[in-house]
């Protein structure tokens, strides 16, 4: 079994847990015998390779030529101008206003005839011109199926920054299309979404032969928000890898209580909730910190916030981490909280767990549907969310309890698992594809 994958991005070089679940699922596959092309705009060289084959999108020279399919597919990208939550691991960014110009000339560049080939330089970023990436990523995504014509059974897209790429994909190869949503728009901007990305995610999922989302949470948003039929809706929910070896004890030099929150420092994520839960902590018990590990459009908000609650000598932002930083930091963490508005799944409790430290999550989760030995509160209830926090760095006893039964429950959580249940959906296609 072969895959044609499609991504944004791949560690070591990533903004958020998409990446960390590419890898973890590619590995899965690897282990399940299923080869993996990957696909992304911008490669460095130094992406782990024992599993998968990156393909720097960078590096392939396109050829345009106009026709029936793929003009009706660029005619659905459109380029405009806004200010909010374009993904989800990014500010809010703008689209760029030469994209415009580009589709209104019907996607061609001046001076150009009916078909030329083009070297397209991504940043592989999360930048000004995003949609024109995304529509540079689909032309090239088309030339690699044409390159790659025979080699491979499946395409799988991963969100909507790649769904026009596995649709280009898919219509000059003519073989089936998985996309992968790992966040919805609503999980973004919850009912304030921005409409162009809503029609690219319905658009991708439209046009797949299966759909794979992170959680139920998130099948029951695609089937009631989207209007995509369940039959057609499959939850393989995400899962952790555990890393090969120990690094061993960190050291604190404090003797206080690290309670941490990791994660964009966005509304979706619910960082004022984390707050407000603190202040009323710190009230109860003095000998607590608070780290709050991230960025995002919210950081000023929530300085502000904790400068007037007057509990900044007891908070620490410590900016983006990630890779070794991440773990470093749980291994200094005594409790580890997820309060987030609206998460497809989340993976960080997982990484949390497996690093032996309780955790707080919101109902409001994905991760939620599969974990025991996780403290549930509601996003908003932050009496709930405090006195979860107390109870975890005032009773050893529980805290060791949810430590060690935590660790247990993850352990079963492998991607090698999660991946066996991705193997079978291609199987599935593929044998309707021959079939055809």
């Amino acid at each position: 079994m072969r895959v044609l994958m499609f991504g944004w991005e791949f560690p070591p070089h990533i903004a958020g847990g998409l990446g960390t679940a590419s890898y973890g699922l590619t590995r899965g596959l690897a282990r399940n015998g299923v080869e993996v092309l990957f696909v992304v705009p911008k490669a460095y060289g130094d992406e782990d390779q024992r599993f998968v084959r990156i393909v720097n999108a960078s590096d392939v020279e396109a050829l345009y030529e106009s026709g029936e399919a793929t003009e009706a597919l660029w005619k659905k990208v459109s380029f405009l101008q806004i200010s909010s939550n374009l993904v989800p691991y990014a500010s809010p960014e703008e689209f760029a206003a030469a994209g415009e110009a580009f589709v209104k000339a019907g996607g061609r560049r001046a001076g150009h005839g009916d078909a030329w080939r083009e070297r397209y330089d991504f940043s592989g970023k999360y930048g000004t011109d995003l949609m024109e990436e995304v529509y540079h990523y689909a032309i090239v995504a088309a030339q690699v199926a044409r390159d790659l014509a025979g080699t491979f059974d499946v395409i799988h897209a991963h969100d909507w920054l790649t769904y026009y790429a596995g649709m280009a994909a898919k219509a000059v190869s003519g073989k089936p299309l998985v996309v992968h949503m790992h966040a919805t728009e609503f999980d973004r901007s919850g009912e304030h979404v921005n409409q162009t990305v809503y029609d690219i995610e319905r658009a991708g999922m439209e046009a797949a032969d299966c759909v794979i989302t992170v959680s139920n949470l998130t099948r029951n948003i695609v089937i009631t928000r989207y209007g995509i039929p369940p039959e057609k809706v499959v939850t393989v929910h995400n899962a952790v890898r555990f890393a090969d070896s120990d690094e061993g004890e960190t050291p604190r030099g404090l003797d206080d209580k690290i309670v941490t929150f990791l994660g964009r420092i966005t509304y979706q994520k619910g960082p004022d909730y984390f707050v407000e839960a603190a202040a009323k902590v710190l009230r109860r018990v003095p000998n607590v910190r608070f780290v709050m590990a991230g960025s995002g459009d919210m950081m000023h908000h929530v300085v502000r916030r904790v400068a007037r609650l007057g509990i900044s000598d007891r908070f620490h932002f410590t900016g983006f981490l990630k890779g070794p930083e991440v773990n470093r930091m749980f291994a200094m963490s005594d409790v580890y909280v997820m309060p987030s508005v609206s998460e497809p799944f989340g993976i960080s409790p997982l990484e949390a767990m497996k690093s032996n430290v309780p955790v707080i999550i919101s109902k409001q989760s994905g991760v939620a549907e599969v974990l025991d030995y996780a403290l549930k509160v509601d996003y908003w209830d932050v009496d709930a969310m405090a006195d979860a926090i107390y109870a975890l760095v005032t009773y050893p006893a529980l805290a060791r309890m949810f430590s060690r039964k935590g660790r247990e429950e993850v352990t079963g959580l492998k991607w090698t698992n999660a991946a066996a249940k991705v193997k079978r959906i291609y199987e599935r296609l593929a044998v309707t594809d021959t079939d055809a």
